[in-house]
């Protein structure tokens, strides 16, 4: 069979939303590469997770050649080739990362416990659902029988905040920011470390330290501000990102 298999869960979420219509139109997997797509959710959200079946179906993706919504995981993972884990329990107003391991613990053990029952010997597994370097531990735990470099933690919106805040200090496109790194869980303890980051200033790449100029900034507010970012949005908008 040529098609991958590829499973989102948190499907009824608005990231999978956004998510689903790149794979199913070939953006993830290439323009000649058909799909069948696996969305999983829990039972009381089956509702939205069929509505998003429904605009898949009226899009008429010619990549995508079946459709599976379903709450049972092992439904969800059976001979899946790619998991992309989005679902996890939300950061609600107040909360800390640490607050949401006791929640999305059992959630990680019961997907890790799935994708080594059933999906593929060889499934990539990519974790979004934060706190996602957690989550991902946890799933791997509980899938021994799947090679562990299978499996990777998305981190990458703390990166692209950090490229956001330098750029914004500097006065320069983020484009200009190169070498931003982030060390640590996707929580309040993170590192953003800009030891090796460069600026491009009038076409000479500079380190960060000397393009920005102010390195008070840098070892306080730049690193406080790209660890509590999320707290900040929710404050704002009483939602999570």
């Amino acid at each position: 069979d040529s098609r991958d298999r590829v499973c989102v869960t948190g499907a009824a979420g608005q990231i999978a939303y956004s998510l689903v219509p790149h794979v199913a139109g070939g953006n993830m997997f290439g323009p000649d590469q058909p799909i069948i797509l696996s969305l999983l959710d829990i039972a009381p959200c089956m509702g939205a997770v069929r509505g998003v079946e429904m605009e898949l179906q009226d899009c008429a993706y010619p990549l995508l050649q079946g459709v599976i919504a379903t709450s049972d995981p092992n439904e969800a993972f059976n001979n899946v080739d790619f998991a992309i884990l989005v679902g996890a329990f939300p950061r609600r107003e107040g909360m800390e990362r640490k607050d949401l391991l006791a929640k999305n613990a059992a959630i990680f053990e019961e997907q890790g416990k799935a994708i080594n029952a059933v999906a593929s010997r060889n499934v990539k597994v990519l974790v979004v659902g934060n706190p996602a370097n957690t989550n991902c531990y946890i799933c791997k735990h509980f899938a021994p029988d799947i090679p562990a470099k299978n499996f990777s933690a998305l981190t990458r919106l703390d990166h692209n905040r950090a490229k956001f805040q330098i750029a914004a200090k500097a006065g320069v496109d983020i484009s200009a920011v190169k070498n931003v790194f982030i060390w640590g869980n996707h929580s309040a303890t993170q590192y953003p470390d800009v030891f090796n980051g460069t600026v491009t200033v009038d076409g000479v790449d500079r380190p960060v330290v000397e393009a920005v100029g102010d390195q008070t900034w840098l070892e306080g507010e730049f690193i406080s501000t790209v660890q509590k970012r999320g707290r900040g949005i929710i404050d704002a908008r009483k939602l999570s990102s």
